[in-house]
């Protein structure tokens, strides 16, 4: 049984199929990047921008449900297998259903979602029948029920009202999965195996934002092309090295935790993460006004970092957050921060402090990982 080898401390590895189905979510990611395709008057309309916001949270969480499922309950068994491919199947009309012309797709996108969360919320109901005598287990199994059918309602409501329900779905979604955060029994929570599926997706994710670099490479060899395509090669290497190093040399990864608040970090952290991918798209867009995209770029960067420090509450009992290694890091971002608004104009500047940032960044961590363990 499921909950014998919680109890025995058996490592949970990660399936093949999980990849797979994680793959899925990065095509969609992908899609959802074509809502900011759209400029006018400088910069993304403010409801195709709300609308990118809402589709890539909807995406990101359905994620983050699936995989608390596998985590807690999932057997790689021939059910799991069908109800996940259920899924991917209705990932691919919400996929299609994300471009510029998604309000025609507003219907067939929200029927695939909610189908979605009532697939997974089924999958909890008959685990329900595996735990007659676990009172415990049986309330967490009750509380994700409810999340899954009570976003699943919101979301069916969307169709017939306004957009802005959507919203209130994933927000529904977010608040109360936070509150159940702490009533989870930890002994269900596989924490290693869980933190490899974020550090996964979170790979994905960086997989996107390297094939978006793609584009700085375009076009006739020139200085000015060498030196773009050089500083965002540099940017995406360091935000990779940074996440990194904190997976492998800072999170606990046995840590006995209910895991809540380390995933929904992490649906924050991917979602700054496609924003990045974003924002260094519209560096080198003249047709994007200087204040939105410098703005943007400097939102995703704090975003980015924010996450990550929030990761750290998940640090080994000797890699807790000092002021030692606070102080340092406000500094920087301030200089940054305030460089990035002044030198907005001056685009050559401009990636070249974003260099310099998440490189100091980097060396920050990975120099406080290094003290910490005496290395």
């Amino acid at each position: 049984m499921r909950e014998k080898l919680k109890l025995h401390n058996d490592e949970k590895k990660v399936e093949y199929l999980e990849l797979i189905y994680d793959l899925i979510f990065v095509y969609i990611i992908g899609r959802n990047n074509l809502l900011l395709q759209e400029i006018d008057n400088g910069f993304v309309p403010a409801v195709q921008f709300a609308v990118y916001v809402f589709a890539t949270l909807a995406v990101i969480q359905i994620w983050n449900f699936s995989t608390f499922y596998t985590n807690m309950f999932g057997r790689n068994s021939i059910r799991d297998h069908i109800f996940m491919f259920i899924n991917m199947y209705l990932l691919y009309y919400m996929g299609e259903g994300t471009h510029l012309g998604w309000a025609s797709f507003r219907t067939q996108y929200h029927i695939a979602w909610a189908l979605i969360l009532i697939n997974i919320g089924v999958q909890y109901l008959i685990e329900m029948t595996n735990h007659k005598e676990d009172a415990d287990i049986r309330r967490t199994i009750r509380r994700m029920a409810f999340v899954l059918f009570g976003e699943a309602i919101l979301v069916v409501i969307a169709i017939f009202s306004s957009f802005w329900i959507s919203i209130v779905a994933i927000l529904f979604g977010v608040i109360m999965t936070w509150l159940f955060a702490g009533s989870n029994r930890e002994e269900l929570i596989d924490f290693t195996h869980l933190s490899e599926r974020a550090m996964l997706y979170v790979v994905f994710t960086f997989g996107e934002m390297i094939i978006a670099m793609a584009g700085y490479f375009e076009g006739n060899f020139t200085l000015s092309s060498f030196y773009f395509s050089l500083m965002g090669f540099l940017i995406v290497a360091a935000l990779f090295l940074s996440y990194e190093m904190l997976y492998n040399k800072i999170i606990d990864r046995e840590l006995k935790t209910s895991g809540m608040g380390y995933m929904l970090i992490h649906i924050f952290l991917i979602f700054a993460m496609n924003n990045l991918t974003t924002a260094l798209e519209f560096m080198r867009e003249e047709k994007v006004a200087l204040w939105p995209k410098t703005l943007f770029l400097v939102f995703s960067f704090l975003l980015f970092y924010f996450c990550l420090f929030a990761l750290m509450r998940y640090s080994k009992k000797n890699m807790g957050i000092c002021r030692r290694f606070v102080i340092p890091i406000v500094s920087i971002t301030i200089i940054f921060v305030v460089a990035m608004i002044l030198l907005r104009e001056q685009m050559y500047l401009n990636i070249a402090v974003s260099v310099v940032f998440v490189h100091a960044f980097f060396i920050r961590i990975y120099l406080y990982s290094r003290k910490q363990f005496g290395g």
